[in-house]
């Protein structure tokens, strides 16, 4: 099986009596005092209703937010274009970067022959005694492991869901839903490379992690299909690619490291 992260829940139990535990107040002193804490609740409880109401439905919420995302990423590809419409204008730069390297970054869409790797929860039916929930849904490490398999197996652009795979990704899953470039997404989750078929089953077959989902996709009912595209088109990424924590070294000359005419 799979391993997967657990949180240990916390104890809930009744208060017993005994050496050592504390025992709850049974005189009308303890009363008085439940009585104080029920009334500074209300207090607090009037005083935030007076002040700026917070969204409760977190589902609206984490959609606005996403639209948010959306609208943003329009932007910054709009202005990216501007970027490169006012780059292809100067005269004197050291020289265009080569298409592997566009490729490489995800700047570009490409297209080409490939694999879609499709991953999916398991069905409610599949839910037994004895058997852990954490097995029937798809995990962060899950998605990861096709995604390295892939790119392990030579694949020269990945794609996760609709957005492009580049090196500043992060593939992140909260509950049952996959976060990723600020958006949100459920099940099925699909990953698209371009590249060598064949290369690119035999990494996905080689691969512990995902012969561990395999055999839980075996067992008991999780999604996963692989089939071959002959013609994958995949988005140039779309985002913010600046670095908050990573530089270039003192001196280093950025441009002549990633890549020249060719």
């Amino acid at each position: 099986m799979r391993t997967t992260a657990k949180t240990t829940p916390g104890t809930n139990g009744p208060v017993t009596s005994g050496p050592g535990a504390r025992t709850r107040l049974s005189f009308p002193l303890g009363s008085a005092l439940v009585a104080c804490l029920a009334g500074l609740l209300f207090v607090v409880s009037a005083a935030d209703g007076q002040a700026v109401r917070r969204p409760q439905d977190l589902v609206d919420y984490t959609r606005s937010k996403a639209d948010q995302v959306e609208h943003k990423a329009a932007q910054v590809d709009a202005l990216r274009a501007e970027v490169d419409a006012l780059t292809s204008e100067v005269t004197d730069l050291p020289g265009p970067v080569s298409v592997p390297v566009q490729v490489a970054a995800g700047s570009v869409a490409v297209s080409g022959p490939g694999l879609v790797v499709t991953l999916d929860d398991a069905p409610a039916t599949a839910a037994r005694d004895g058997l852990s929930p954490d097995v029937l849904v798809v995990h962060q490490q899950d998605l990861q492991a096709v995604v390295n398999a892939l790119w392990a197996g030579g694949a020269e652009a990945i794609a996760l869901q609709d957005q492009r795979i580049v090196s500043t990704t992060s593939v992140q899953c909260v509950g049952n839903v996959l976060r990723l470039g600020g958006r949100v997404y459920s099940p099925p989750y699909t990953v698209a490379a371009i590249g060598d078929p064949d290369a690119l089953r035999a990494a996905l077959d080689s691969s512990p992690a995902v012969r561990a989902y395999q055999r839980d996709a075996t067992e008991v009912g999780l999604g996963w299909s692989v089939r071959t595209d002959d013609d994958l088109r995949l988005p140039a990424y779309s985002g913010a690619t600046g670095l908050v924590y990573a530089q270039a070294p003192e001196g280093t000359d950025v441009l002549a490291t990633t890549g020249s005419n060719s």
